[in-house]
């Protein structure tokens, strides 16, 4: 089942009637992971489920690990952008099983289901260790070395095991979501996911009544005080280097809006926290990074703020029509768009197919202020704010307001065409300052003081959401895009 590059033209979205409210979000450069030490098992039949969403693309990202005492090593691991399982015998150097798909994973807009099955008393050789991506087996690998008639995991002992990483070089950057362990059964994949019967997209069923056995295990992430909690029972993880706001509501059942990791290609500019922090240090350059969600029509709502700005620098945030930009890491010649640009003066730039015109705007810009976003694509309506005050440009002044539709930017359609990414991120020329933006599309990388979401209870803004508007998500897409 292939991976979608990013969510345009928008998908057709499954009807849940299961849920999943929560995720954990965890960063590379946090070394994020979380931490377990069991009771011995049988180690020759498990199962081990999970749903991820990647953010940054390119690094390696331990889904499972355990390095025990006799240096046998057991791995689940995301590497090189293709998933590799291993079984490692450290005291003769050999492998019980190892397997390394020829499939790239390099997707960073959608969520995928992962599941890891062995049976090693299986009669089939070929089908003692099993993975499957979206309820389908994958059965094409680089490497495939089966295991042997009633092989033993090292995860049989009793002894520590992670998931997520401890290493910057293997910690696992994006989200995960239902992480679950099944101890002494090889189960299923309808036991944990099915077919949607209109749009045969892959999704989660409810899997709170499962029998995990002795040392299974369930993290749901709904405790943002526990992110380790298993949910089963007792058998709980260490969250490390994780905090309250590392819980998110972007799962598989309601994908938020990301940037995309794909673009720029310049090498000083980084992105985190769930591809929703860029920051760039070095040489002055000029880059944009795309949305995962691109817009055709309806009303949509975020908003997005400087959190290291250089009074030098121009750090750049605003909506681009797609094609203008499609081929480039740059904010070319051909670019239309609408953007905000971060200085300590602070100003708002029109560029149609290159050619730029300064609006009135705010006179000044602190670091850390809120910037609104309110796009109007059923009316190629562009309203922005700042701190809960929306501009009105027909009086350079507040007053703006998205409901009563006065104090808009422009009707012009080269800016607002469909698709329309959102939310873009470019750092300009000029100067050599660090700089960083944070983009809150409903899932905050920061920390939000009032707490406001849409009419349909989605997202977690710190200013109201206008009437009519929504957060950029695929539940919300499915009924207004």
């Amino acid at each position: 089942m292939p991976i979608n590059s990013f969510l345009y033209p928008a998908p057709s979205t499954p009807t849940f009637a299961y849920n999943v409210a929560n995720s954990v979000r965890l960063n590379n450069a946090d070394n994020a992971y979380f931490s377990y030490t069991p009771g011995t098992s049988s180690g020759t039949t498990f199962t081990y489920s999970m749903w991820i969403k990647r953010g940054r693309i390119g690094l390696n990202g331990y889904l499972l690990r355990m390095v025990a005492s006799d240096n046998s090593e057991a791995d689940l691991i995301i590497e090189n952008d293709k998933i590799r399982i291993q079984e490692y015998e450290g005291v003769s150097g050999t492998n019980k099983w190892k397997y390394i798909t020829n499939r790239l994973f390099r997707d960073s807009s959608s969520w995928f289901h992962i599941m890891y099955v062995v049976d090693t008393n299986n009669g089939t050789a070929a089908d003692r260790v099993q993975l499957y991506i979206n309820g389908v087996r994958e059965t094409s690998f680089s490497t495939a070395v089966n295991a042997s008639s009633g092989a033993v995991s090292c995860l049989s002992k009793g002894e520590a095991r992670s998931f997520g990483g401890k290493a910057s070089a293997g910690s696992f950057d994006g989200y995960m979501a239902e992480c679950v362990y099944v101890d002494g059964t090889a189960k299923s994949t309808s036991d944990f996911g099915e077919f949607d019967e209109d749009t045969g997209i892959w999704k989660p069923i409810d899997v709170s009544s499962m029998s995990l056995g002795s040392t299974g295990w369930y993290l749901d992430f709904e405790d943002s005080s526990s992110l380790g909690n298993d949910a089963s029972g007792s058998n709980n993880w260490t969250s490390n280097n994780l905090a309250a706001i590392d819980q998110t509501t972007d799962t598989c059942t309601n994908n938020f809006c990301t940037l995309m990791s794909h673009h720029p290609s310049a090498s000083n500019f980084t992105l985190s926290e769930g591809n929703l922090v860029v920051s760039k240090s070095g040489a002055a350059t000029v880059g944009l990074f795309g949305s995962s969600i691109m817009l055709t029509n309806g009303k949509w709502y975020y908003e997005s703020k400087i959190t290291d700005l250089a009074s030098s620098e121009r750090s750049r945030m605003g909506v681009a029509a797609y094609e203008s930009v499609t081929g480039t890491s740059t904010l070319g010649a051909s670019y239309s768009g609408f953007e905000f640009t971060g200085t300590s003066s602070g100003r708002f730039s029109l560029n149609v197919a290159g050619s730029q015109t300064e609006i009135d705007g705010f006179n000044t810009y602190a670091q850390d202020d809120i910037i609104m976003w309110a796009i109007d694509m059923d009316n190629s309506k562009l309203y922005v704010g700042k701190n809960g005050d929306w501009f009105n440009y027909s009086s350079s002044a507040t007053g703006g307001d998205p409901t009563s539709g006065s104090g808009w930017v422009t009707n012009n359609t080269t800016i607002l065409a469909a698709p329309l990414t959102v939310g873009y991120v470019g750092h300009g020329s000029g100067a050599s300052d660090s700089t960083e933006v944070k983009i809150n599309f409903g899932n905050p990388p920061y920390a939000i003081s009032s707490g406001n979401s849409d009419a349909n209870g989605y997202g977690n803004f710190e200013y109201s959401v206008p009437s009519g508007y929504y957060s950029i998500c695929t539940k919300n897409l499915a009924e207004y895009g």
